[in-house]
């Protein structure tokens, strides 16, 4: 079988050729109505909706939890808890569990800010994308609406794990808080997921989750107190819907606009500046001429 050949340095005027030892997959069609009639599609929609689902039920619980926990006004050890620590260990623990557990279904999004990413990349067709979308925002509802039915007086009491705006901080520093945020987990997902890195390191793929998971983590650790993180846009939609506060909703447009501007600028530097997609399109259309 023929293998694919690129340039790799230029000497006394001649090219030497490697081989490549990799293959990008080809880029993914803008739409592909094709995709609607494959079972594979729906199983697909579905993990995306199971496993957001999972993801806001284990993390807003433990958000809550904590704020139980340390209430001042039920005379509570102030030291007592999970901590900020816990609590983005639970929300990078969790990514880590689910990506690893529908990676090879859905790929493993949760996230509509990762979808929106790999879908500026041309790794999914935009019915998939947006298929994922509503399937990850539906799924986040549910998942907060399992918190509040099964505790619903704590649920209440302590915010329902809403995203909002810390007093102190003005709006723009939330939104630049959400877009570096995003930027650091998408740009991993970029990275854990290189067909080239894989090729060359057989351990990537199984190890994939774990560093998008810690980016997850750090994120939380850094942004919790600014906007108690969202980074992804299912999860504060999910809560807002369910705890429906005016302050969660006034501030929700930071939870969409950071978001999808840090996945779109990860998605820009990975493709273009890293993987020069634009440099060797240019070649090949040199090439062709």
């Amino acid at each position: 079988m023929t293998k694919d050949v690129e340039v790799a340095e230029h000497h006394g005027g001649g090219s030497e050729y490697a081989a490549k030892d990799y293959h990008d997959p080809p880029p993914a069609p803008l739409i592909d109505g094709e995709e609607l009639t494959k079972w594979s599609f729906y199983r697909a929609v579905i993990a995306e909706f199971i496993a957001t689902l999972l993801f806001l039920y284990i993390t807003v619980l433990t958000v809550i939890g904590y704020k139980s926990q340390t209430d001042p006004t039920l005379d509570t050890d102030q030291c007592g808890g999970v901590g900020i620590l816990g609590i983005a260990w639970a929300f990078g623990g969790m990514i880590f569990v689910l990506v690893y557990c529908t990676a090879g279904i859905s790929g493993g999004h949760i996230n509509p800010a990762v979808t929106f990413g790999l879908f500026l990349a041309r790794k999914v067709s935009l019915i998939r994308a947006v298929a994922y979308m509503i399937a990850q925002c539906a799924g986040a509802i549910c998942g907060v609406g399992l918190v509040k039915a099964f505790q619903s007086s704590y649920y209440n009491r302590y915010g329902g794990g809403a995203n909002e705006l810390a007093p102190g901080y003005n709006k723009g520093t939330g939104l630049g808080a959400e877009i570096i945020g995003t930027f650091v987990l998408v740009y991993t997902v970029f990275s854990a997921t290189d067909p080239k890195r894989s090729a060359r390191d057989s351990h990537v793929p199984v190890l994939a989750p774990l560093p998008i998971g810690f980016a997850v983590f750090m994120v939380h650790l850094a942004t919790i107190p600014i906007t108690g993180t969202g980074i992804n846009p299912a999860r504060s939609f999910g809560a807002a819907v369910i705890y429906n506060n005016e302050k969660a909703w006034d501030d929700q447009w930071i939870f969409w606009v950071g978001p999808f501007l840090g996945a779109a600028a990860a998605a820009f530097y990975h493709q273009f500046v890293l993987r020069a997609a634009a440099i060797k399109a240019l070649g090949s259309f040199r090439s062709n001429a």
